[in-house]
């Protein structure tokens, strides 16, 4: 059976499964995951990050890590930990631009934190001179030393619930079956935790996961000192939510119920849940920055400026990337950047204004 039938018969067994069950399925199912067997990053695949639109996303990055270690003491040795490293190619302009920071590299204990096979060779093949170790999870990765974090677009892969409002009241919508045994929404009485309000036909989503990986990185953060980079797209608070699951197959949504495991299937990031949590296990949540903020506060002008004397043949290229990782119809605004670190230290591109 595929994936697909597999669902089928366990719902028919079992009965309806949340949105957080059908997402964690789809993506993780060891013979049909999406991400366990055929992740499709960049161009030919299924979706394109910051990273593999240009080098200068990653290597601000780096610059930002370099100067968030100097600003910690310089500490030897930390943990670089990537969340989510994709096939590997933020880490490389991260490493390559942190070398011109006398120190930071050599006193760098890279980990990468993830659970995708064929993600994992490519990150082995792209870092092989770098000398990183793997874990499944956080926890898995060592402490005892002050950790400056990464995750670029990993708390959109996170699962999470959905809650509509109905006339009746609030319901959990799942995925069931019809009559013909297909896969479709519906809707299951529940309510919504800490008791909302909203008119019929509202939206809301909710993440544990997300909410459980803020905790997870502030107890951490607060205990062993550090700071932490979580990008991604999603509301700041206040922003309009409502119903944000989709499916990417091909760089076009589709239907995410249409064919489980060959699409990404995405929450928007909850960043003041995220932060929320961070906070109550001790650590500091920055300000919210769009990324286009905080890419500017770190220089993409001019290190965009500097590619295109460099290469005067790729200056259009570079001008349509800066354009595509800054411009508010683009990734600018729409993604955000939330930057969780220890107490007393003062990351860069999030000192007060």
């Amino acid at each position: 059976m595929d994936l697909r039938e597999r669902l089928a018969a366990q719902i028919a067994a079992t009965g309806p499964l949340s949105l957080a069950q059908y997402m964690t399925i789809c993506l993780h199912d060891p013979q049909a995951g999406y991400y366990a067997t055929r992740p499709g990053l960049g161009a030919a695949g299924d979706f394109i990050t910051a990273p593999l639109v240009s080098q200068m996303f990653g290597e601000l990055i780096g610059l930002w890590a370099a100067a968030a270690w100097q600003a910690m003491g310089s500490p030897s040795p930390f943990r670089l930990v990537e969340m989510g490293p994709g096939d590997g190619t933020l880490m490389a302009d991260l490493l390559r631009a942190g070398r011109t920071v006398p120190g930071f590299v050599e006193a760098a204990d890279l980990w990468l934190v993830e659970v995708s096979a064929p993600l994992k060779a490519l990150q082995a093949e792209r870092l092989s001179r770098a000398s990183p170790r793997w874990a499944d999870s956080l926890d898995a990765a060592p402490g005892g030393a002050p950790m400056i974090l990464v995750a670029n677009e990993l708390l959109d892969c996170l699962p999470a619930q959905q809650f509509v409002r109905t006339e009746r009241g609030w319901a959990e919508r799942m995925v069931g079956l019809n009559d013909a045994g297909e896969l479709v929404f519906g809707l299951s009485g529940a309510l919504p935790p800490n008791g909302r309000d909203g008119e019929v036909g509202a939206v809301f989503e909710t993440s544990p996961a997300q909410a459980a990986l803020g905790a997870q990185i502030g107890a951490r953060l607060a205990a062993e000192g550090g700071a932490a980079l979580l990008i991604d797209y999603g509301p700041a608070a206040g922003e309009a939510g409502g119903d944000t699951f989709q499916a990417l197959k091909g760089h076009e949504k589709v239907d995410p119920l249409a064919c489980p495991g060959q699409a990404d299937l995405t929450f928007h990031a909850d960043f003041p849940g995220v932060a929320q949590a961070a906070q109550a296990e001790g650590a500091v949540a920055a300000p919210l920055l769009t990324q286009a903020e905080f890419l500017r506060r770190l220089g993409i002008e001019a290190r965009a400026q500097a590619l295109a004397t460099a290469h005067p043949e790729r200056a259009a290229q570079v001008g349509r990337q800066f354009d595509r990782l800054t411009a508010q119809g683009e990734m600018g605004v729409l993604f955000k950047v939330l930057c969780l670190h220890g107490p007393g230290l003062i990351p860069p591109a999030f000192e007060a204004d």
